[in-house]
């Protein structure tokens, strides 16, 4: 067991959570994105609110200005190629106005809560208008 997962938690039902995301979207047709904090007290990392995302413009009213988040998000898309793909991905929203000591806390739980996740990539973004061009950056590195 890696030291991360000794200090951070999850509970059942937020694995249950976690795999049933990321197996309900894989066929999705629109953006499907959900937000996850980490509990300064407990620890834990559990998801900020039952809302399922699918506009982008509503996730970004939705994260904190001085508080990072993982965010989970799959993205239906078709390359350029014409082929479909519906990349899984977790953004690491870390704004650069939040304090050092709630970015080391989220920076130690990154790998675990990818791994948890079972997220391929993750993408760092500092500011929610980042999540505009999420679509050509997703394009980009598919």
């Amino acid at each position: 067991m890696t030291s991360e997962a000794r200090l951070y938690t999850f509970s059942q039902e937020t694995k249950d959570k976690l795999r049933k995301f990321r197996l309900g979207t894989s066929r999705a047709k629109v953006p499907q994105a959900v937000i996850y904090q980490i509990d300064k007290k407990t620890m834990e990392i559990s998801q900020v609110d039952e809302d399922v995302y699918s506009n982008m413009q509503d996730l970004a009213d939705e994260l904190p200005d001085h508080a990072p988040r993982f965010v989970l998000l799959s993205y239906p898309l078709t390359l350029d190629s014409g082929r479909l793909s519906v990349p899984y991905v977790m953004l690491y929203y870390l704004p650069v106005t939040c304090n050092n000591e709630v970015r080391m806390l989220y920076a130690g739980a990154k790998e675990l809560m990818r791994n948890t996740a079972e997220v391929g990539k993750i993408i760092e973004i500092d500011s929610a208008e980042e999540l505009e061009d999420i679509e050509s950056r997703l394009k980009g590195e598919a």
